[in-house]
């Protein structure tokens, strides 16, 4: 079949494939500003093709995803502890972020529920923010003052091509224009999974603020909902 990709193709004639699940990302589409996106939206018009051939799938939309080893906030907090002040780019970019455990457990229950077979669901958290907001927020689990320097949209770029040249990339110009386009769902989380999206609030501290067994055993307690 033509723009099916041959592994999906051996997989469902050598091993009988009919059930697919795929991880893509809140604001895929071919003309989006970012690469990563664009690259996303050809993994998703691979799925319609396994579906087309088939195959029953479901694609997932997560927003930007958060967790105990994220390399979203656990960057913020990495900075804060080592920066006097943050020099912030694309301040006002929004998102919407979503706990990783019920982006899995959206996944696993879709294997059960025959009513997710090739539909396309949007995953968001219940809050909204800003960039800002969030750096500010780390720097408050983390009980330290940092001043926050918001930058233009000039400096925005400028910053993320400087940063380009550095040995660690913790910011491109592809992140930069990923950030004029909002990570933030259209609609509430799918009622289907039976399930309200974590707050960020209930979860970061516990993982965040510090590295001791105390803070472990909170976090394991969290896990085990007790």
């Amino acid at each position: 079949m033509a723009g099916w990709h041959p592994y999906l193709d051996s997989l469902r004639r050598q091993q009988g494939l009919r059930r697919l699940l795929h991880v893509s990302a809140l604001g895929a589409a071919h003309d989006a500003p970012r690469e990563y996106l664009r690259s996303k939206a050809g993994g998703d018009q691979q799925i319609r093709v396994a579906q087309a051939a088939g195959i029953r799938t479901t694609i997932f939309r997560p927003s930007v995803i958060f967790g105990r080893e994220d390399s979203f906030l656990n960057l913020f907090a990495r900075l804060v502890r080592s920066l006097p002040v943050i020099v912030l780019a694309s301040p006002q970019a929004r998102f919407q972020p979503v706990f990783v455990e019920d982006v899995a457990r959206a996944l696993v229950l879709s294997l059960v529920d025959a009513r997710t077979a090739d539909l396309c669901y949007d995953l968001c958290g219940p809050g909204i923010y800003t960039l800002q907001e969030l750096v500010e927020y780390v720097c408050r689990v983390l009980g330290l003052e940092r001043p926050v320097i918001p930058l233009n949209d000039q400096l925005s770029y400028l910053q993320a091509w400087m940063m380009e040249w550095l040995p660690v990339k913790l910011m491109t110009r592809d992140n930069y224009y990923s950030m004029k386009v909002d990570s933030v769902c259209a609609c509430p989380f799918p009622g289907v999974f039976g399930f309200e999206p974590t707050p960020l609030e209930a979860v970061v501290p516990l993982y965040l603020a510090e590295n001791t067994p105390r803070a472990r055993y909170r976090w394991f307690r969290f896990r085990a909902r007790r």
